[in-house]
């Protein structure tokens, strides 16, 4: 079958490692929607999609590469983090709608794919979302909770590989997840209240089952490198949560709290289908993903 996969690495101001990512993904078996690292968050997020084996393969390639680089002892940067490999969803890619045979099959894939991990490089995995099988927490911001610090000197229970964290690259989350949309909405202003604030109302609201909100994870960040802070969210139910009607009220609340705007920023991919619904973001034509034309 055919899958996305969205791996987030916690790197992204080692230039050497991001070109050895750059050569490993070319390949003519995939197809690289997104590869970008930013230097306040320390993070590099990288999207790529095609058959299953060939996507596995460049996944474990990257993995040689970063595990043999990233240190998370000395690891510093905004974007919460648990691993050198942080996160890794896979989404399958056979057709807009996501069967039971696909999910199986994704599911396979990815057990696959965290044993590899596990046993190669005595990373401890832990699967969520539509992965998890009732070990643990399941959602990402509950495996994040205390950040890679937290789970120093814990005996952990992982779905693969050890019950201690690894020192250098700490654990790895994977799993099948549903599609999501990750924007940044960057201000102009060093002072973080503003981002914080409209990050805390959003989150309120979402807790309040405000229909504008549905699914939208948001965190207020500091971007020190470019005296800018930053809105970054997750539209975990895009089906229901457009983008447009986000940012217009996000904007509006910058303006009302005195704060410039500067940019929107699509980080991974969009479907082809949300296009109508995210007129105020600024996408490259590789970050689109189509089901028909990309079997």
């Amino acid at each position: 079958m055919r899958l996305l996969t969205v791996p987030n690495w916690s790197f992204g101001r080692n230039q050497t490692l991001l070109r050895r990512f750059e050569q490993a993904l070319t390949r003519p078996d995939i197809r690289v929607h997104y590869l970008q690292g930013d230097v306040d968050h320390n993070r590099t997020v990288t999207a790529f999609s095609g058959d299953e084996q060939p996507v596995l393969e460049a996944l474990y390639e990257l993995c040689e590469h970063a595990f043999e680089t990233i240190d998370l002892e000395r690891h510093v940067g905004v974007h919460p983090r648990l691993g050198a490999l942080d996160v890794c969803p896979f989404v399958p890619m056979n057709g807009p709608e996501c069967t039971a045979a696909d999910l199986l099959q994704a599911n396979a894939a990815v057990e696959r794919a965290a044993a590899t991990i596990a046993a190669r490089w005595n990373v401890p995995v832990f699967l969520y979302e539509r992965s998890e099988r009732g070990r643990h927490e399941a959602d990402l911001p509950s495996l994040r909770r205390g950040g890679y610090g937290a789970l120093i000197g814990r005996e952990l229970r992982p779905d693969f590989g050890p019950s201690t964290v690894h020192p250098q690259l700490g654990v790895t989350v994977m799993g099948v997840r549903d599609f999501l949309i990750a924007i940044n909405v960057n201000l102009g202003t060093v002072d973080l209240t503003a981002a914080r604030t409209i990050a805390r109302s959003i989150r309120t609201m979402r807790q309040e089952g405000d229909a504008r909100f549905l699914g939208v994870r948001a965190l207020g960040l500091p971007l020190a490198s470019r005296d800018l802070t930053q809105v970054s969210m997750n539209l975990t139910l895009p089906d229901i949560t457009k983008v447009d009607p986000i940012l217009e009220w996000v904007l509006a609340e910058t303006a009302r709290l005195g704060v410039d705007f500067t940019e929107t920023e699509l980080v991974g991919v969009i479907r082809a289908k949300d296009l109508p619904g995210a007129t105020r973001l600024a996408i490259r034509e590789e970050q689109i993903v189509d089901w028909v034309r990309d079997k």
